[in-house]
């Protein structure tokens, strides 16, 4: 192929390298919960990790989102070494470039449906005009328009949680991370969540990264990858 007609190679979302992760159990010593994990995350990917509690999905997360630092290894998101940035970078990359979905909907309870997904917007510096309507858009996207001015107490916990997903993706993150989203759901309301969140992958164009314990959000994903003695495996 002419070097002029070449298609340039996408960059990775996010990658981690030799990830490890200790901590210090209560007799002093240490418990490793990440074994030089390597994970490489492409524009459009969706991938589920699987695995037994207490495995360290949750950890692996947490360090993909920058939320967490790394005992050793590294994480880069966007191709920038998340070590490398000192505290007020971090958060800024990672409020633009991460959308959060966890189990717990970590909704702000003084603030309407509306604010909640106007916030990461107005952090990133988003006119209140130009995030109010970013916000409209994407609550009529997860069907909750009709809710906007609803606190978190009136809306019901598949409602909170699709407001979760609307704010996860209020600033157009190119990855989305979602911790057992449908973990506090009924089966019905679980099986809506994960269509809206494949629906808004598409939509969007985001990866995501989903911790999950159903099986049927795991079938969806594009891999399913399993967390065992600190290390991935393909299922």
């Amino acid at each position: 192929m002419n070097e002029a007609m070449r298609v340039p190679e996408m960059e990775p979302v996010a990658e981690t390298r030799g990830l490890e992760r200790t901590f210090e159990s209560p007799d002093g010593g240490e418990i490793c919960v990440l074994r030089g994990v390597d994970l490489t995350i492409e524009p459009g990917d969706s991938i589920a990790i699987v695995g037994p509690s207490g495995s360290g999905k949750s950890t692996l997360l947490h360090l993909l989102g920058a939320l967490d630092r790394p005992t050793a290894g590294d994480v880069l998101l966007g191709g920038s070494n998340v070590a490398e940035l000192d505290d007020l970078s971090l958060a800024a990359l990672r409020n633009r470039y991460v959308g959060f979905v966890f189990q717990f909907h970590h909704l702000l309870r003084d603030f309407t449906a509306l604010e909640n997904v106007m916030v990461p917007q107005l952090v990133a510096g988003v006119s209140r005009e130009d995030a109010r309507s970013r916000a409209r858009e994407l609550l009529d996207q997860v069907g909750l328009l009709p809710r906007e001015s609803h606190r978190p107490r009136k809306l019901s916990g598949g409602e909170q949680q699709r407001v979760a997903v609307a704010r996860a993706l209020a600033n157009d993150p190119p990855l989305l991370l979602a911790d057992e989203p449908s973990g506090n759901l009924d089966v019905e309301a679980s099986e809506r969540l994960h269509d809206l969140l494949f629906e808004m992958l598409e939509r969007h164009k985001s990866a995501m990264v989903v911790v999950t314990h159903s099986g049927e959000l795991a079938s969806r994903a594009d891999q399913t990858l399993r967390l065992g003695n600190g290390r991935l495996h393909v299922t």
